[in-house]
């Protein structure tokens, strides 16, 4: 914890002003940032901590944001998790690690995978949380960044380490060398390489047998996710010109509502690259609109019991028409490290934006070395790890399902549609050859190959 020195002798008064002076100096006079803190959690003790944060720039240089690390002081040896809970620059840009010192204390330390800050310019709201792993509540007014004001202020308890050089605030404790941001450095060998799936979804119906000799099972089992009593109907999935169709009808009754799943039938997908061309609909295809529906695509291990280690699911999520307390569309993605469904206890972590996203997207998640990369369009959108790493091969699927009924009357009929699947075991493909390898697989005529071996 940093400490005042009571006396010095007067040989060394100057040069202690200078190291003083030098802690809270900026790396230069082009390059000045500046911290302002604030919280919207002020107890003394919490169930979890939100430190908000704005960086400013008030020098004449634009500053490259992945030269930017943020760092909150910490007392105490507990094992932490990071989350970012909205940001003006986007959650999928901010990382964040929490890194041990000497003794009892440790600092999250923040980043920033992309963007800039002009001169003149700041990042606005950073909206941070962190909570203990084991979810007990801890005391934070011990921390030596915390602070329990609630509106923003200038803060030099959180330092901001610019391109390696202290630039703002007054450490705590041990001071390694800033982490750099980790990136992926992609692999492309020859495709079927490490084993592929390709799927172009040339089926004449659900009922079509190659789906099952294919490895896929079209769901008609009864049960969760959504609407307790709805059926999950394999005549509603369908494949109209190659296209994955699955149509989730509801007529606001539980006993009236269909539900849509295709599951690939072996759990044989774990590290590598996984991507799909979706189309999700904001508007029902027929019918009165407003139902609180999921359209997704995603990948999942069983849960054999409450909060088992080894459950993994991560997932894209698009909620036309909000739902879970959103009230309107939002994409979700979310990585999970486990749960528990009575009393509700859930162990993950996820990066959201509030925006429309109907239409055809190409979405692609990595998995490699401990880090989960979520791409829309080429776009990195989510970049997760840690505990939410996944540890065991999972099932690929896609699915259309209902949160709840709302109270709208007459049937409607939602619909989205995959145009493909591509995975790549063991490998990370950057979301641009993956378009180019389907592209290829298209030309040569390929409408189906599996050659990822069985776990």
């Amino acid at each position: 914890m940093y400490r005042n020195i009571g006396k010095v002798v007067l040989s060394l008064a100057l040069p202690l002003v200078l190291v003083v002076v030098a802690l809270v100096a900026p790396a230069s006079a082009q390059q000045s940032v500046r911290l302002q803190y604030r919280t919207s959690a002020p107890g003394a003790t919490t169930a979890q901590a939100e430190p908000w944060l704005q960086l400013f720039n008030d020098g004449t240089t634009t500053i490259p944001l992945n030269q930017v690390k943020i760092r909150y002081y910490l007392t105490g040896t507990e094992t932490y998790r990071f989350a970012c809970s909205w940001a003006v620059v986007g959650c999928s840009t901010v990382t964040g690690q929490f890194v041990r010192q000497s003794g009892a204390d440790q600092y999250l330390e923040v980043g920033f995978t992309s963007g800039s800050l002009a001169p003149g310019a700041n990042t606005g709201d950073l909206q941070l949380r962190f909570y203990r792993a084991d979810w007990q509540t801890f005391t934070q007014s011990d921390d030596y960044s915390y602070g329990s004001n609630t509106a923003y202020t200038n803060w030099d308890k959180v330092t901001v380490h610019v391109n390696g050089q202290l630039a703002w605030g007054r450490p705590n404790g041990t001071e390694p060398s800033p982490t750099p941001t980790p990136t992926p450095t992609p692999t492309v060998p020859p495709t079927g390489s490490a084993g592929v799936l390709f799927d172009d979804f040339t089926y004449t119906g659900s009922s079509d047998p190659r789906l099952a000799q294919r490895g896929w099972t079209v769901r008609s089992s009864s049960g969760g996710p959504g609407v307790p009593g709805a059926t999950w109907s394999p005549s509603a999935v369908s494949f109209p010109g190659g296209l994955l169709t699955l149509d989730s009808t509801t007529n606001g009754t539980a006993a009236g509502t269909v539900q849509t799943e295709l599951s690939t039938a072996n759990r044989k997908f774990f590290e590598g690259t996984y991507a799909a061309r979706v189309r999700f609909s904001d508007a029902p295809a027929s019918g009165p609109d407003g139902e609180h529906v999921v359209q997704t695509f995603f990948t999942i291990t069983p849960l054999r019991y409450n909060l088992d280690p080894d459950y993994g699911e991560l997932d894209f999520e698009y909620l036309p028409n909000g739902g879970w307390g959103e009230p309107s569309n939002i994409l979700y993605t979310t990585s999970w490290e486990t749960y528990q469904a009575d009393p509700w206890q859930a162990v993950n972590t996820h990066t959201e934006e509030r925006a429309s996203f109907a239409g055809w997207h190409d979405l692609v998640i990595q998995v490699s070395g401990g880090r989960i990369r979520y791409y829309v369009d080429g776009r990195l959108f989510a970049d997760h790890g840690d505990i939410y790493y996944p540890e065991t091969p999972m099932w690929i699927m896609f699915n259309q399902w209902f949160i709840d009924l709302q109270a709208a009357t007459g049937t409607r009929t939602y619909r989205q549609q995959v145009d493909w699947l591509y995975y790549s075991k063991n490998e990370v493909v950057p979301p641009a050859d993956v378009t180019g390898r389907v592209a290829s697989l298209r030309a040569a005529g390929t409408a189906f190959t599996d050659t990822v071996p069985n776990p």
